[in-house]
């Protein structure tokens, strides 16, 4: 009985549907640790990049230096980068027009670095909602499987005159098997999308702090 109730033999005894389930559960779980390391990568990496730059602007004596160094990397600035780089390209465009108020400039610069700041946590967000939707549909998903093996187990009862826990046991403990995926799929879901979004959040603020303090620097520049 034990060697009937091991696991390998009570996913190999399910129904299809079941097992259809079980392979869609799994084949989530993959997908989803997939995100999951991709996604702390490129967290990682921005706030990475966020640190280093910040230690370069503050450092900086001339930020049109600074711009021309970013300007003539090879890479695609991105991060705190790409905000500054947005915001003193419009800068100066604004500033060599003739007529042109210096709120108007400030306020140019400003729009543009909010895109940027848009851009970039719009990128950091990719994939999010798959995690979101893995951590809340995979339960469900093996339930359904629970209750499809379940009911497949009672409905074989239905000619038998004396049904004994011994016969319901292995049908009912692969139908729960499902219910045990769906779960293994969803709790490292969720915990990945509270973590990262949290994670996200905290550069928002980290970009949103630079990209005001940024502004207040051109806007003395603005009006010197």
């Amino acid at each position: 009985m034990a060697t009937d109730l091991s696991i390998t033999n009570l996913i190999l005894g399910a129904s299809l549907l079941v097992k259809f389930v079980m392979v869609v559960l799994i084949a989530t779980s993959l997908w989803s640790w997939t995100v999951i390391f991709n996604k702390r990568a490129v967290v990682r990496k921005a706030q990475r990049d966020a640190a280093k730059f910040e230690d370069r602007f503050w450092s900086a004596d001339d930020l049109t230096e600074l711009y021309n160094r970013i300007a003539q990397r090879s890479h695609e600035p991105s991060g705190l980068e790409r905000i500054f780089e947005a915001g003193i390209k419009e800068f100066a465009r604004l500033r060599q027009q003739d007529g042109i108020e210096p709120g108007a400039v400030l306020e140019g610069a400003q729009r543009s670095m909010r895109v940027a700041l848009n851009r970039e946590i719009e990128d950091l967000e990719q994939s999010l909602p798959l995690l979101a939707t893995v951590g809340s549909v995979s339960p469900y998903v093996g339930l359904f499987g629970t209750v499809w093996g379940i009911m497949n187990s009672f409905q074989a009862l239905a000619n038998v005159h004396q049904a004994t826990l011994a016969m319901v046991a292995p049908g009912i403990s692969e139908a729960l098997i499902a219910t045990a995926m769906g779960l293994f799929a969803a709790i490292p879901a969720v915990i990945a999308y509270n973590h990262y979004a949290d994670d996200i959040d905290r550069l928002f603020s980290r970009y949103d702090i630079f990209l005001e303090e940024f502004s207040s620097i051109l806007h003395r520049q603005a009006h010197a």
